[in-house]
């Protein structure tokens, strides 16, 4: 186990780690959670071993390993991603050297009745046995499957590990640590350059880790699925609770609502008391009850309210004005990086007050069409086209990133300010958490949660009705999330997120958009469904790739079970009955719509909107039944 003792840190005149303790037992599944600067990825770094506590100190079985995953990891160059994989069977490879140098040496002795050689031929199966247990023959099917669940093509093994970006050589670090299966990891922000694909693969891989594991998360369902203990840190102490996040959060509003009942109830018998005390005093007769009393009030262990940090920035977005109904249509984009195709011919089309969500795998295009629809890049073919009076708010990927550094962050303000908004910068920064003397900070002392809403209160500063937020919680705490994610379910403009969040994007959008194979394909749904959605496609994928049982080969054809025909019948009955429904609601929406006077009505705009989510609705129910009716067709009756 690892045991922290009194650990207590202090920058300046701030406490950071107030002399805490933590006991961490084999195979626990820790989540380590608090505000942006509470001391999380300090604390992990004292667990580490990379920084040494003021005071206090850490220990852990000397026979122990340990795996540390931080955001500043530096990975050697010059070799293949499989190359640099590889490393994590270091130890491995020396004992395959071992196995081999005693191969060779076993072909040459000849003193097969001395006991020296029966010693030898003991410490060689041995040798031999614990490389078996430790998968040595599998090295590179070990690395390869690791590499493939965290995104990693098979074309990309071959490549320099230095033609990749900074996110992707972070994944290649976290490969090795998995496949070292230390006793030990440490993971700070693991999920910050994965893609939501890549996330799920991680979380069932912890899920089934022997080691113990500490992880520090702004993503609320990771946690949720990998941890089984939540430890706060919170000004300078720690609190534990024996359950995962969303079951800690509703734990830690029970406690302090129960230490505040227990609080003011102790203050009301203690205020009683000292009144009683009072009264005896005055009184020569019963000073010494009065005594005896106040010495009994003084051994009352006192009930004390821990200091809660409630700070959070207050947001919300500007009135969108009017834009045309077509706010963005994009015909035949294509692009390329080089020789790299990214997008092939896609097409685009999103109406005003459409909420949509792009994700997919890293790389797959979506941080490139979200430039190319803000115009700070260009579609190598093809074009997008903006409708009427389409007014951009953009906050890029490394927006925070891109800040000035020299300058202060009231001079931030004011670069990107209109001359009219002048006179309340001041107060935007307030709402932003930031005080009338951090205005005069430079930017570059800020952290990167604090860079973050910088950023996004800059981004207030000018109306806009299409809003394009490119992975904009990646150094958000969980409250500032929150902030954010209301604020936007309450933005009346146009909405396009890309983001790996599946908590941020849960009922956040009502459409979803998949970059994969450098196309598109939609979702008429939140980032939920398109997994639902995904997971019945990919399951129908394999059940169809391994149908040799059910569905054999005969004269040219598949022949499916009964069983499976009547599923699929099943599929395609439903399907019709569902295109047959919309179809009828269609139509008597279409009625309505042709009446004469119908623009004129009160409600012609709600009736306008049902026509076109019924709409859509049909379009996804006809891909449904095609779908089934091509599953069934592709077979002949048995």
């Amino acid at each position: 186990m690892i045991t922290a003792s009194n650990i207590y840190m202090q920058y300046g005149d701030r406490i950071l780690l107030d002399h805490v303790s933590l006991v961490i037992m084999p195979g626990e599944k820790v989540g380590l959670v608090g505000r942006n600067g509470a001391g999380k990825s300090t604390f992990l770094k004292i667990i580490a071993g990379h920084i040494s506590p003021q005071r206090g100190n850490v220990s852990r079985p000397t026979d122990s390993t340990l795996g540390f995953l931080y955001q500043e990891m530096n990975i050697p160059k010059g070799k293949t991603v499989m190359q640099e994989t590889l490393v994590a069977f270091d130890s491995l490879k020396a004992l395959e050297a071992k196995i081999d140098e005693m191969t060779k040496e076993l072909e040459s002795r000849t003193d097969y009745e001395s006991e020296e050689y029966a010693i030898f031929l003991d410490n060689f199966a041995e040798l031999n046995d614990r490389f078996q247990i430790m998968g040595g023959e599998s090295l590179e099917a070990q690395a390869e499957r690791v590499l493939k669940g965290l995104g990693f093509k098979q074309k990309d093994f071959s490549r320099l590990t230095d033609e990749f970006s900074g996110g992707w050589q972070m994944r290649i670090e976290l490969a090795k640590m998995l496949l070292q299966r230390p006793n030990f990891l440490l993971l700070d922000e693991p999920t910050n350059h994965l893609d939501i694909e890549s996330i799920i693969w991680l979380e069932k891989f912890l899920q089934t880790y022997s080691g113990a594991i500490i992880t520090i998360s702004h993503d609320r369902e990771f946690l949720d699925n990998t941890t089984k203990r939540t430890v706060e840190i919170e000004l300078g102490n720690l609190y534990d609770y024996k359950a995962n996040y969303s079951k800690y959060v509703e734990l830690r509003a029970e406690r302090r609502e129960k230490l505040q009942s227990a609080y003011q109830n102790q203050q009301k018998v203690i205020a009683q008391r000292e009144r009683t005390i009072n009264r005896f005093m005055a009184k020569a007769t019963k000073t010494k009850m009065a005594q005896s009393m106040q010495k009994q009030l003084d051994k009352v262990e006192r009930i004390e309210i821990d200091e809660e940090d409630v700070r959070a920035m207050n947001l919300r977005f500007p009135p969108a004005p009017r834009s045309g109904q077509i706010v963005i249509e994009g015909k035949g984009v294509a692009k390329k990086y080089g020789d790299l195709l990214v997008l092939n011919k896609v097409d685009l089309k999103i109406e005003r007050g459409e909420r949509v969500s792009f994700v997919g795998q890293n790389g797959q295009g979506k941080s490139t069409l979200a430039k190319i629809i803000v115009q700070a890049l260009n579609a190598t073919e093809g074009e997008v086209q903006l409708g009427h009076n389409v007014k951009i708010g953009y906050y890029a990927q490394n927006q925070s990133d891109a800040l000035q550094p020299n300058i202060t962050l009231l001079e931030t303000m004011e670069n990107h300010s209109p001359p009219e908004m002048r006179t309340q910068l001041r107060n935007i920064l307030g709402a932003f958490l930031f005080s009338g003397e951090d205005a005069e900070k430079k930017v570059s002392v800020l952290s990167g949660g604090e860079r973050a809403r910088l950023a996004l209160a800059c981004l207030l500063l000018n109306p806009f009705n299409l809003l394009v937020l490119d992975e904009p919680t990646n150094h958000l705490d969980m409250i500032s999330k929150e902030v954010l994610k209301k604020a936007l379910s309450e933005y009346d403009g146009t909405l396009i997120v890309v983001s790996h969040d599946r908590d941020f994007l849960a009922g956040l959008t009502n459409t979803t958009i998949e970059f994969r194979d450098k196309q598109l394909y939609t979702y008429l749904g939140d980032v939920n469904y398109f997994l639902e959605k995904r997971s019945l496609d990919d399951m129908r994928a394999v059940e169809v790739q391994s149908k040799n049982g059910a569905a054999h080969a005969q004269n040219g054809h598949k022949v499916l079970s009964f069983e499976d025909r009547k599923r699929l019948n099943k599929a395609v009955t439903n399907a019709e009955k569902q295109v047959e429904k919309l179809e009828a609601q269609l139509e008597k929406i279409g009625l309505q719509m042709a009446e004469a006077n119908f623009y004129e009505r009160s409600d012609a705009e709600k009736i306008m909107k049902q026509h076109k989510e019924t709409q859509k609705e049909l379009e996804a129910a006809m891909e449904a039944w095609e779908m089934a009716q091509l599953e069934l067709e592709e077979y002949s009756e048995s």
